[in-house]
């Protein structure tokens, strides 16, 4: 508002008629009486308006100083003059017509290699963070003729592609990828013995030194060949092979502990070079304007059941349908899988192997923001299928691993259902992964009855998680199902196809981490695998079957993460274990009671990215387990030990 239209003008007019304050007003000369004024009314009390002349000062004065970025309607102030620009001797582009046979086209680099034409960026082969086009990040150039023409006419090098592949078309891309996987890891955990066992004449103690340590060293590298743009679509189509080569020294204080043969050093060293990829992926076709897909991949691939790996997380020979649909609010997999043999002491797939007799045969369907929005569910069916009763397996060790020494040692074949309920995501603040099992089928040979056996088991796991700027909050439960009555014909103890959970700590945790062999009551048999949770009693994880006549888990833990810096994470854990039946122990053990209580299980990990990314990651971390009176009950030793510790350092290039 001006000042020209302000209330405050009759006080302004008011002082200025009456002086300025302090000042005498000019004496003025005596007039002769006269008869009193009338009454003034309202109109006479009104200062008149200031001078015209002085409001519109005012009003420019105040115009000028409008504050930046708003007007005044009706008001524009005076603009500078314009400029002129002389561009002296300046030409005009050459016309079409100076180009002659190239009116409508001229040639130019393919899209992707345009930017490194124009001198923005310079390929080189070994750096994976820039555009390389050995990470898919440009085309391969087609060796065509027409390919070559044009760019020998642009000035650009002849593609070099090897005919021989037989690429016909564009966006054909090429992807390499090349892991380091160092592993450091010193260790203890019960080590049995016999008299013509251990490696110090004279003891007869169950249990020997539980010291060990283990180095391993993998080499993985993949190439894949793909045809399609695959920032919008997926790709048309997709090769794809991935060999991983591990070479491993272990180290332990007693003999037949690698190796069946009593002769044999407690040290070993091996090697072994695996196939754990070899598939083709086609595209079939699209469903929607948005790419929804759906999709065929045949040969050695990865899968997952679930969000966590608690189920089946391994690479396997099988055959996939995979999609999505209503713009990728869902997804789906139909697959089926026939099981293939693993090298004992790396773990790595063995093509050189007959296929196991164990197929599975699995379906799931994901959908985003149900029940609640930022909440993936899944719901899904699998199959297993074994019929391994006559298969008789040995590792490379010597050991037997089909069937398990356990039991009555005869021969089992299975068939098991799992229906399940997984789900990842949030609801609010609160971070939320859950899965839920019911194992429900047949075994037709329990090896407490040598008879069939019903399979009626249940798994459920949780993690909840709370997020507070740089620090992350996590509480977990877990709980399998154990076998209450190894004699009846039921058979209620939880187990998975192949684990890998990612759960309470992952491979930081003793109990996940480590191998827990079961002494007394079963020979080449574990309480628990390594890299899994439960306690299935089995030979291997990677060359056993399923085992439903087990103790259960139960699982309880708490955990922290702290992001000190984008390249620095701290974490901790602290978890409880307990058997959640302990008869079927009892009944190998040849034991009236078995206490549940398996212990504390303790572990703090370091991660160190150097370069904010995922290519170069040093890991190292420690765990300790703190038994509890179940443990010691099966595991005492003349040492007493009352700690047992895992030592991991880990250091993974990528390219």
């Amino acid at each position: 508002m001006s000042l020209a239209g302000s209330s405050l003008w009759p006080i302004i007019a008011s002082l200025a008629a009456q002086g300025a304050p302090g000042e005498a007003a000019d004496p003025a000369p005596a007039a002769p009486e006269a008869a009193p004024a009338p009454e003034p009314s309202l109109d006479d009390l009104t200062p008149p308006p200031p001078p015209v002349e002085w409001q519109q000062m005012m009003t420019d004065d105040m115009m000028t100083q409008i504050i930046d970025g708003r007007r005044r309607p009706g008001y524009r102030p005076d603009l500078p003059d314009q400029l002129k620009q002389d561009n002296i001797g300046a030409l005009r582009p050459p016309p079409p017509e100076a180009f002659p046979g190239m009116e409508d086209q001229l040639p130019v680099p393919d899209r992707w290699r345009l930017i490194e034409s124009l001198g923005v960026v310079k390929e080189r082969w070994f750096d994976p963070y820039h555009q390389n086009t050995y990470k898919g990040d440009r085309a391969i150039c087609i060796p065509s003729a027409e390919e070559q023409e044009l760019r020998e006419r642009a000035g650009e090098a002849r593609c070099k592609t090897p005919k021989f592949l037989g690429l016909k078309g564009d966006d054909w891309f090429f992807i390499a990828n090349l892991v380091s996987d160092t592993v450091f890891e010193p260790r203890t955990f019960p080590i049995p013995v016999g008299v013509q066992t251990t490696s110090r004449p004279g003891s007869l103690d169950v249990f020997g030194k539980n010291r060990s340590f283990v180095a391993a060293q993998t080499f993985i590298a993949g190439v894949a060949l793909i045809k399609g743009s695959t920032a919008f679509k997926p790709p048309d189509i997709e090769y794809r092979l991935t060999l991983a080569y591990q070479a491993n020294y272990v180290d332990v204080p007693e003999r037949r502990v690698l190796d069946v043969r009593p002769s044999k050093k407690s040290n070993r060293y091996d090697s072994f070079l695996g196939v754990q990829e070899l598939f083709v992926d086609k595209h079939l076709g699209n469903d929607s304007d948005r790419y929804d897909f759906h999709s065929i991949r045949v040969g050695i691939q990865p899968f997952q059941s679930d969000f966590r790996g608690f189920l089946f997380q391994d690479s396997q020979l099988g055959i996939r349908f995979f999609g999505n649909r209503d713009n990728n609010r869902f997804q789906y997999n139909l697959a089926a899988f026939w099981r293939l043999e693993k090298d004992t002491n790396s773990g790595l797939n063995d093509i050189t192997q007959t296929p196991r007799d164990d197929f599975i045969f699995t379906g799931n369907v994901y959908r985003q923001d149900f029940p609640f929005v930022g909440l993936t569910s899944q719901v899904s069916v699998t199959y297993n299928m074994n019929r391994e009763k006559n298969d008789i397996q040995i590792d490379h060790n010597g050991f037997p691993v089909r069937p398990a020494l356990l039991g009555d040692l005869r021969g089992r074949e299975y068939d098991v259902v799992y229906l399940g309920y997984s789900a990842d995501g949030r609801i609010g603040r609160i971070n939320l992964t859950t899965s839920l099992y019911a194992a429900l089928g047949e075994d037709r040979n329990s090896f407490f009855t040598s008879k069939p056996a019903k399979i009626r088991a249940g798994f459920a796991a949780a993690e909840l998680s709370y997020d507070h700027d740089w620090m992350r909050f996590r509480l977990s439960g877990l709980y399998a199902t154990g076998d209450k009555d190894p004699y009846n014909n039921t058979e209620g103890g939880f187990d998975a196809i192949f684990e890998n959970p990612i759960f309470g700590g992952a491979d930081t945790s003793y109990w996940i981490r480590q191998t827990i062999p079961f002494a007394g009551g079963g020979r080449v048999i574990s309480i628990n695998g390594r890299n899994g949770i439960l306690n299935s009693l089995r030979s291997s994880k990677e060359e056993g079957q399923s085992n439903f006549n087990n103790p259960g888990t139960i699982f309880v833990g708490a955990g922290a993460d702290f992001d000190l810096s984008p390249q620095t994470r701290v974490s901790f854990n602290a978890n409880h274990l307990w058997f959640a039946d302990t008869s079927s122990l009892q009944v190998l053990r040849s034991e009236d009671s078995i206490p549940k209580d398996i212990g504390y299980d303790l572990s703090v990990a370091a991660i160190w990215r150097p370069k904010a990314t995922q290519n170069i990651v040093g890991r190292l971390s420690a765990a300790v387990l703190l038994p509890g009176k179940g443990f010691k009950d099966l595991f005492d030793n003349k040492e007493g030990d009352r700690a047992y510790v895992s030592i991991l350092a880990n250091v993974i290039l990528s390219f």
